[in-house]
């Protein structure tokens, strides 16, 4: 299909609910809706893949884009046009500018071993910490410049 449009966007809930068969809004099963299943992870690598071979650009949207853990990924993956909403941009914006693209890459490979979405949330999570970003997803970011510990 890419011969045949001028760009790609990727609906990231969308996509993880129906990549897992989960309904995020159905109580009995929400628990189970997260967008760092390793499933998600190898969908969004051959769609980055294939977009990337034939010049298509591509944007991600929705929760994983305003998620700071998701985005440690998403940049690993190559993905370079977020779209999320207005509150989310600057915690966003201070991540993707305190991070190096090759290391997050290594992330990524990190993260394609683990077989679990908590195991690979923890590795995050504790990338997140080692750059002093722990705090990227509480309330008290704003207004805060002190990335330390």
């Amino acid at each position: 299909m890419l011969p045949y449009v001028d760009f790609v966007s990727i609906g990231s809930n969308d996509l993880t609910q129906y990549l897992l068969a989960v309904d995020r809004n159905n109580p009995k099963v929400s628990a189970l809706f997260d967008n760092l299943n390793p499933v998600m992870l190898v969908a969004l690598e051959q769609i980055v893949s294939h977009c990337k071979a034939s010049g298509t650009p591509l944007s991600l949207c929705g929760e994983m884009a305003a998620d700071p853990a998701a985005v440690l990924l998403l940049v690993g993956l190559g993905l370079r046009t977020l779209s999320l909403s207005a509150h989310s941009i600057p915690k966003i914006k201070w991540l993707i500018r305190s991070i190096d693209s090759s290391d997050a890459r290594l992330l990524l490979e990190q993260a394609k071993k683990l077989d679990r979405e908590s195991d690979i949330r923890a590795l995050l999570n504790d990338e997140l910490k080692r750059l002093g970003l722990k705090n990227l997803t509480g309330p008290e970011l704003l207004g805060n410049t002190d990335t330390g510990n």
